[in-house]
This record gives structure tokens, sequence and C-alpha cells, in this order.
């Protein structure tokens, strides 16, 4: 049995003769003969790890080194406490990562659960009903209305068939199928001969043979596309993992150096110095990051879910916050997924119709001035014959319009609601008699209609270019009737068409009103020319407005879509994309070299008639030019370009599960300003995040600074290891958490987006760190030196250095919530409920270290007095102007922030 690659070229009799078939079907020894040459009709599953082994792949990160590294310090110093919560960190993150690890599987799941479970076949000349895993290449399959495809046919008959396959072309309206051969050529979309696997009858009969199951169908090719597409790690992911090596080289390299220098130059006695040294590492460990960082992100999500996106992949929302570019899917996400007839021409008129979606409501307009459709009996007519010559249902549920049936005869029901009609009144007053279906042989569709009133007429619907050879008159004004003008009609037909519109010409005939039954011979003669109607489905009213915003952010916008070019260039004019005129195929993608579309790509706003390897290397096209991509979808020809793209944002409503599945990101309500809306969301998470980081380190510095200055001066410790683990853990789970509940700034969606690769310890927050840390170490000195002066015991010296230092993180604080702006403004003085009650838990922990007799003897604190109080805050004043001044410098001579 021969194998071809482009069956659509094949004629009926060619795939028949190649897979060796007839139209009586496989015999039951040939299928045998099949099933174990081909399989059954399902799709392989990957290997799968065991279980064990996929949690333990979880430890398998520097950041955890470090952090089990610090656990066993403070094990080594006594506080199992603090060694008891590092565990439960490391614990719960590996537990987080298990549960979401297995994208790629659990997306190959989705796809193989939408193969048909039964399957209605021909075999040996009879009819069978048999698994849809039985089936072999070479078997006849029987399809009807609601069945889903079993798996690849090649058609051999088809009666007014129609096919859905937005999950695999995009295109909202489904596909007219026929029998003859297309072009080599042809795109998936374009492929009329052709019935995929996954897809679904909307209406019509057919028959095909089967030409690929399981692996080999489309919806196999892609399942393996997907399968071998390689996840990107996101911008968090590793930033955090360069930013754990250095901080683990740095405190070794320093640890080691000090531990060598006070040894062997200071002659210190080594028990004491290494202990100073194991002080060092714990004050330089930010033991609490990690636990901040992923309760921000999960704070995030939280937002996120408020605003109709679901976060599948934590790290996912702080990569929103660094997207460069949004490849959006057009159907359901840019539109309603609704269509909506908005133009009306008759021989004399051209209306305009206003309203959107399913809903009938909405004024029909003549150059901007409202009109009643009654008044016009050539666009009444119209509107009877769109009422009458259709199938579908408007439906109104809890102020909600929806329909059953043909999205554009949807569209159709509710257009003569805004004439005037009354759909339910129309059809008790005219009864159809018979019909002649739609089919794509004769392209159009017919009802015999008679009226109470002894009259009977027959309404045609369908393509112009159709309706316009069958008729030879065409209505003027009132119940006029004239010559047909083809050639404006014609270029009316043209010119909606170049709109993105997609256009229905309707025609009327009266005949005897004892003509009961409607033959194709009778629409030959006598039909009048009614006018024509162009539908679309709408933009989202606010899809514009949220590109405009994604445009002020410095984010370009592309459609990759299914859909046709005109009608993808329509709706991205109207909707205000970038380069809209310039409209890429998927044919023309494929005679472009990888280097040329790299070079092009970033200059292209719409690219239509895609497949899933083409969106795949557009995504791959745009990561090599170093940006930063989102990706939207809904259908399985979505998923593998979802998986690769740094963020996946999959449709909640209308998405498959496989889409779903292969996404970062799921949105509830399929809205394109939703996506904005995560955008600005993960900004803020990124912003959060650094302001974690950027208040973290300076803090860790200036201790282990500390304690490195104490040791190269021969001087005693001011702060002794077990207050520096007391100060790293009241102030990372109070002050640190706050910072992640941190509100937008308002100039959130006026920045550019960061760099892919842009390091989270950049030059401006490494010299922060330093200035910081400096400041630390000179305030937390200069009140150890004072206390000293003033004949303190060491002990109560040190208890005023600790508070310094904690006052120092506080008024820190303060500054770090206001990076881009300033902090001295009323608004940024009085804070958030968060960051005051963090700032109260830690003064009430001071207090309690410092007045409290059983907690002073843990802690070697003693009671400072109240001068000495006014002047730690005093001091944390003077700090804060500093680095506040320095702030506002860097940001209006250098236009520089961290």
């Amino acid at each position: 049995m021969q194998e071809y690659q482009s069956w659509h070229n094949q004629t009926s009799d060619e795939a028949l003769c190649a897979l060796e078939s007839t139209l009586e079907g496989l015999s039951a020894d040939e299928v045998m003969l099949r099933l174990q040459t081909f399989g059954p009709n399902k799709l392989p599953g990957p290997a799968q790890r065991s279980q064990l082994l996929r949690f333990l792949s979880h430890f398998n990160n520097i950041l955890i080194y470090v952090l089990i590294g610090a656990a066993s310090i403070t094990a080594l110093l006594g506080h199992m406490v603090d060694t008891f919560v590092i565990v439960a960190v490391v614990i719960i993150n590996a537990i987080i990562g298990y549960y979401q690890e297995g994208k790629a599987e659990k997306a190959m799941q989705a796809i193989r659960q939408m193969l048909a479970l039964l399957a209605s076949v021909k075999r040996d000349g009879k009819h069978q009903v048999i698994a849809g895993e039985e089936l072999v290449p070479g078997d006849i399959v029987y399809l009807e209305a609601g069945d889903k495809l079993p798996a690849d046919l090649r058609l051999l008959k088809s009666h007014s068939l129609r096919i859905q396959e937005s999950i695999l072309t995009g295109e909202s309206v489904a596909v007219e199928k026929q029998t003859t051969a297309v072009p080599m050529d042809a795109p998936l979309g374009d492929r009329f001969c052709i019935g995929f696997s996954g897809t679904t009858v909307t209406s019509g009969q057919g028959m095909g043979v089967v030409i690929a199951t399981g692996a080999k169908t489309e919806i196999g090719r892609i399942g393996g596309l997907l399968y071998a597409v390689q996840t990107l790690e996101t911008p968090l992911v590793s930033q955090l993992g360069v930013f754990a090596r250095w901080l683990t080289l740095f405190i070794l390299a320093i640890s080691v150096l000090m531990l060598l220098f006070g040894y062997f130059v200071l002659h210190h006695d080594f028990t004491s110095l290494f202990m100073a040294v194991v002080g060092i590492a714990v004050a330089a460990i930010p033991e609490g990051l990690p636990a901040v960082l992923t309760i921000t992100l999960a704070v995030g999500v939280k937002l996120m879910a408020q605003r109709s996106a679901i976060v599948r992949r934590l790290p996912a929302i702080e990569t929103l916050g660094s997207v460069s570019v949004i490849c959006t899917d057009k159907t359901g996400t840019l539109t309603r997924n609704e269509m909506t007839v908005d133009t009306i021409v008759t021989s004399s008129e051209h209306f305009t119709v206003k309203g959107v979606g399913y809903a009938p409501c909405g004024d029909i307009e003549i150059e901007d001035s409202v009109i009643n459709g009654q008044d016009y009996p050539s666009l009444k007519e119209l509107g009877r014959a769109a009422a009458l010559c259709n199938d579908a249902e408007l439906i109104r549920k809890n102020e909600l319009w929806s329909g059953d049936g043909d999205p554009m005869e949807i569209a159709l029901l509710a257009l003569a609601s805004k004439i005037g009609i009354d759909r339910n009144k129309i059809r008790n007053q005219w009864t159809r008699t018979d019909i002649v279906p739609f089919d794509s042989k004769h392209k159009y569709m017919a009802t015999l209609e008679h009226h109470q009133g002894q009259r009977a007429l027959i309404y045609l619907k369908g393509a112009p270019e159709t309706i316009l050879s069958m008729c030879l008159k065409q209505r003027a004004c009132g119940d006029e009737v004239e010559r047909l003008n083809t050639k404006y009609w014609e270029e009316k037909a043209n010119t909606i068409a170049s709109r993105g519109r997609r256009v229905l010409a309707f025609a009327i005939k009266t005949v005897e009103f004892q003509h009961t039954v409607l033959n194709h011979e009778d629409m030959q003669d006598s039909l009048i020319f009614l006018g024509l109607t162009g539908l679309i489905d709408p933009p989202r009213e606010e899809a514009r407005k949220s590109i405009e915003k994604c445009h002020r952010a410095s984010i370009d916008v592309k459609m990759i879509t299914g859909d046709h070019a005109i009608t993808a260039s329509a709706i991205g004019k109207q909707l205000g994309f970038r380069n809209s005129d310039r409209v890429l195929t998927g044919q023309e993608l494929d005679n472009i070299e990888d280097a040329q579309l790299k070079s092009i790509v970033g200059e292209t706003g719409i690219f239509a008639r895609t497949n899933p390897e083409q969106k795949l290397r557009l995504v791959m096209a745009l990561q090599a030019n170093n940006m930063t991509v989102a990706m939207t979808g809904d259908g399985v020809n979505d998923a593998p370009a979802l998986k690769r793209a740094d963020v996946g944002v999959a449709m909640g409503k209308t998405g498959s599960e496989a889409a779903k599945e292969a996404s970062d990101i799921v949105l509830v309500d399929d809205n394109f300003a939703t996506i904005v809306a995560a955008v600005r969301e993960g900004r803020t998470v990124y912003d959060n995040i650094k302001k974690v980081i950027s208040w973290t380190l300076p803090t860790n510095a200036g201790e282990a600074l500390t304690i490195v200055l104490a040791l190269l001066l021969g001087l005693n410790l001011p702060i002794t290891p077990i207050q520096i683990l007391w100060i790293n853990m009241i102030t990372a789970v109070t002050l640190g958490i706050a910072l992640a509940f941190e509100p937008t700034e308002e100039n959130t969606m006026q920045r550019p987006p960061r760099l892919h690769d842009e390091s989270l310890l950049a030059g401006g927050l490494l010299w922060h760190i330093l200035l910081v840390a400096g400041l630390f170490l000179v305030g937390v000195f200069s009140m150890y030196e004072y206390a000293i002066f003033r004949g303190y015991s060491e002990a109560l010296a040190r208890t005023i250095a600790m508070n310094t230092l904690v006052v120092l993180e506080i008024f820190h604080l303060f500054f770090i919530r206001n990076m881009y702006g300033t902090s001295l403004t009323r608004k940024a003085v009085l804070g958030t409920r968060v960051v005051w009650a963090a700032v109260i838990v830690v003064t009430l922990g001071q207090f309690a270290i410092t007045y409290l007799p059983w907690l002073q003897t843990v802690f070697e604190t003693q009671a400072i007095n109240l001068f000495d109080g006014v002047l730690i805050i005093t001091v944390g004043v003077i700090m804060f102007f500093i680095i506040e001044i320095e702030k506002q410098i860097r940001l209006r001579v250098w236009n520089n922030s961290f």
C-alpha cells in the first residue's frame, strides 16, 4: 500500500487505489493485517520518569544548595527552629515544582482524548459501528452532523458537509467540504477534500476513506511537534540561577579569605574565628529570600485570578513583566467570535448597521443619519429574506443573546430584528414548504415559503457571483423592478470583501401558490436580485484601547491567525495594529529562510493562514531577536507555539484542553484586554521582587561587612551571630513579605519592558547595595562606638547596634517602596496597611527581646533608655534622606533607576 504525503492533491479514485481499498470497505482479514502494520488509532504517550526521580530533581538547584548550606550553619549554631524553617522552605518548593511538572505530558494526554471513541464504517460491504482505536488506513467512514472525525479522511462523498476546523486552523466559520482535489501547495485551511481527526461536523453528511490514524494524523503530528518543543526557562528562574551561583561563590570566597587572613595574619583563636566566619555566612545568606519571592508570586497569582487570568506556573506571572511582543490570535481574542452584519447594499442605498454581536440592538444609518428600516421597502424585503431563508435560532437568556446554528445565519436574524422584523411573527405568517440546503457545489440556499394570503415566494441567499448569474432583474425603488446592473453589484461586492467582510447576496422569486416542491430548475429564471450584506466578526471594543496601552508600554502586538489575509488585515486596521498593510501568509513564510525571517518578523504586524509549524517558527524568530514573547491561542494548532513562547496564554472559554495544558496562563474571559492587565500585574510582581531583593541584599551585605570589618580591625563583634539570625528571621517574615503586597506604581505601563537577559544585579542595584551597606556599616559602628564611649556594657552596646540595624532596615523599606519616584509624598509616607502591620510586628519584636528579661537572657541584650532610642531613630532618618537625595539625583540627572 502506497503512502501519499499530499492526499489533498489526489482524486478520490487515486486515493482509494493507493490505499488498496474500495467503496465496499476492507475485509476483516485485511483490517487485522493493517492493525499489525499501523497499530491502533491512538497517540503514543511519552516515556515517564519515576515519581521519586521527578521529586528529587527539584532539589538539583544551586539556590537550594545555598539554603541547605544555611540550614546546616544554623544547625551548627544550635538554632534548630531556624534550621526547621529553612528545610521546610526547601521541601515546600520541591513539592510545588513536582506538581507543576509534566506540562507536555498533560498536553499530549489532552490531545489523545480528542480522538473519537466510535466510528461508523463499512467493512465487508456492511455498515458497522466500531471503536475509534480499531480504524486503519483504507477504512470507509460515514459522517453526520455532530460527529467528531475519528481519523484523517480523504472525502469521497459530500452532501452539504460543513466541518468546524478552528482547533486546527483558527478560522471561526465552519468549512464547506467537497470531493475535488486541490493544489499541492494548498494550506491546511484550504484542503477542502480532507477531513481532519478531532474536528466536528456541523451540518450535512459525508463519506471518506481513512488516510492516516494515530500519530500520523494532523493532530498526532502536532502532538509530536508539541512533545519535541523545548520549554524555555523563564527570565526570573534564569536570573535567580545566576544570582544564586554568584552569591554562593562570593560568600564562600569571603568566608575562606577571612578564615585564612584571621588565622595566619591576625593570629586569632581558630574556634572563635571559625564562629565569626560562620556569622559572616549567616549574615550574608538571605535565608528568607526564596520564601518571600514565592509569596510575592503567589500574591500576584491571586490578583491575576481576580482579573480573570489563571496562572498555572508561578514564574510565568513575573515573565509577563518582561514581555516585549504579544502574538495574539484573532478569533475570540481580538474579536467577539460572533458574526455581525455591518453593511447592506441595495440598488440605490448603502446602509451602515450599528451594534455588535448577536444582540438584535443597533441603529441603521445612511450617511450617519439614523433611519427607520420599515420606511425602506427594499431594506424590509431583504430583512424578510434574511429571516426566512434561515435555519438558525436566536436565543435570549438572562439579558444575554446567543444563537443555535450557523454564526452567519444567527447574525442575519439579529439584522432582521434591527430592521424591525419580528421573526416569530413572520414565521407564523409564512410556512416553509420545501428547501434546497446550502451546498458547496451550487453555493446557495433556497426556501419555498407560502403566505396565509395565498402568496408563494422563493428566497435565496448565497455567494454573490452565483446569485448574480441566476438573476436578470433587480429590485428598484418600492416594488419596481429593473434590469440587473451586474457591474454595479460586482463593484459593491468587491468593495465589501476588500474590507475583510464576508459577502452574502439575496434574491427572490414569485411562484404559483400551488407550487409546493422546490428544485434547482425553479431558480433558473425570473429571479430578482435584492441586495448584498457584509458580515464580520467584530473587534472587541476594549481590544483597541488595550493595544494602544501596549504601544505606550513599548510592547509590540502581532496577529498570528489561521484566517484569511484580507479579513485579518481589516481587523488589524480597525484595532490599530502597526504595519497592518503588510500581511505575510503561511505560503510566503515557507519560502523565507530563517535568517531572512529573523530580520523581517519585527516589521510585519499580521501573519495569516498559518499552520502549527509556522506559528512555532514565528515565535522562535522573535525570540532570536532577544524578545520576550507572549503567545495566545485556543486550538490544538496553537499548542506547540504556546509551549515554546516565554508565556503561553490559552483561552478559557473556547480553548481546547491541549492548548490549556500547554500554556502558562489561562484567560477565563478570552479577552485581549485581560492579557494587557496581566502584563501590568506581571510588571508589578517583578517590581516587587526587585524591591524585595533591593531591600534584602543591602541589609545582608551590611550585616556581613559589620562582622568583616570587626575582624579586620581586631574589634569585638558589634552584633552576635544569634542576634543576626533573629534580625534575619523577624525582618524577612515581616518587612520582606510586606513588599510582596505593594500596589502598582503609576508609571508602570509607561516604561519599556526590561531586556530579556537583564541581570537582577544590574549596575544601579550593585551601586545601591554598596551605598546602603556602607551607610549601615557607618550607622551600626557609630552607635556601637558611641555606646562604648559612654561606658555602656558590651551587651548594651550590642543591643543598641542591633536595634540601629533594625531601624535602618525599616527606613530602607519606606525608601525602597518607591524605586521609580519620590518617597517624600504623603501617599508614600502613609504606606499601606501591610507595611505598617509589618513595622508594628518588628517593633514589638524588638521591644520584646530588648526589655523582656527571659529574652534578654537568650539574646544577650539589655534595656535601652529613651534618649538612646530617639538617637537610634535619628540615625535611621539621616540614612533615609541620604539615599533619597541620591535617588533623586540619579533619576533626574542620569535618568537611571535600579
